[in-house]
């Protein structure tokens, strides 16, 4: 598969991530077949947080695998902390420490590539943050860092004091879920698609070496179902069919394109359990739709060029 700079971390990953997020959805048979599936497509880093299934995703996802230090040399395992569900998010050092160490004992391995902190947090002190990065680092508990769904100025904050570069930033985007691209082509108008709701967070990322993971890649809203095959979108449907077609792939394949061909050089995350659905993601790794065409889908989609 192709591959790309994490961030400034001067490590290549393959341009598709895996999320593990409903590996708990499926059986133990399942999950041994999809995670072996996804190494033989070259899908080698795999993202999960410790909240997803209340921690039992990342323990059913160390099982499917084998791990073993064979194994977790050539693997990509990035994992996320700083939510507790329905309570509170929190960047405490003493969370994320207690946090990163649980998320090791169930992943049966010593250290993840990558740690984000999931959503912001309020209330963060940052310096707590970054006394908590430069523990792990030492302890050669985590490799790199990075954070998600965090605008310009949260991640400048942490910036102040954290010492590491944030290597990535996981942020919802889809062809219907494009705001974070749709306002910087509707610079300096007085429509609803020029407001400004995230800093500019795109090219904040962009000048700052930050590699944007799009969550969500097939969803409308917030997880209100996929836009592929639904009637709510018929002429983006439609679009992304022809497209497909002349390039004899699925639409699933297409949508991903569609995100890859962003030179911001996105890593999106998938969240599908099946393998076949992940192959089709995997397969837009060696499409490069045309200006035209990428235009095409993104007006289909109901947007508009000013």
């Amino acid at each position: 598969m192709r591959t790309i700079n994490l961030g400034l971390s001067g490590i290549q990953v393959p341009t598709i991530a895996v999320g593990c997020m409903r590996i708990n959805n499926i059986g133990k048979n399942e999950a041994e077949t999809f995670v072996k599936g996804a190494l033989d497509l070259g899908a080698n880093f795999f993202d999960h947080a410790d909240v997803y299934g209340g921690g039992t995703c990342e323990s059913i996802f160390a099982d499917a695998i084998s791990m073993t230090p064979a194994v977790r040399e050539n693997i990509f395992i990035q994992s996320k902390c700083g939510i507790k569900p329905g309570i509170a998010f929190d960047f405490s050092k003493e969370h994320i420490l207690a946090s990163v160490n649980a998320s090791l004992k169930r992943l049966k391995t010593d250290y993840l590539d990558v740690l984000l902190l999931h959503r912001p947090d309020a209330l963060v002190e940052p310096e707590e943050v970054a006394a908590a990065f430069d523990t792990l680092q030492q302890q050669g508990k985590v490799r790199n860092f990075g954070v998600s769904n965090q605008n310009p100025g949260q991640i400048q904050l942490l910036r102040k004091f954290v010492r590491q570069p944030l290597v990535a930033n996981q942020l919802q985007l889809s062809i219907t879920n494009a705001a974070m691209i749709t306002e910087g082509l509707h610079v300096n108008m007085t429509d609803n698609a020029a407001v400004n709701r995230d800093g500019g967070i795109l090219n904040f990322c962009r000048l700052n070496d930050i590699t944007i993971q799009p969550w969500s890649p097939f969803q409308h809203g917030f997880f209100k179902g996929v836009f592929l095959g639904n009637k709510e979108f018929p002429k983006l449907n439609a679009k992304i069919d022809e497209v497909a077609a002349k390039y004899s792939v699925s639409n699933t394949a297409i949508a991903m394109a569609w995100l890859l061909r962003h030179p911001a050089k996105f890593q999106p995350v998938t969240g599908t359990m099946n393998l076949s659905r992940l192959s089709d993601c995997v397969k837009a790794a060696a499409i490069t739709l045309s200006r035209e065409e990428w235009y095409a889908i993104y007006l289909a989609a109901g947007n508009i060029l000013p």
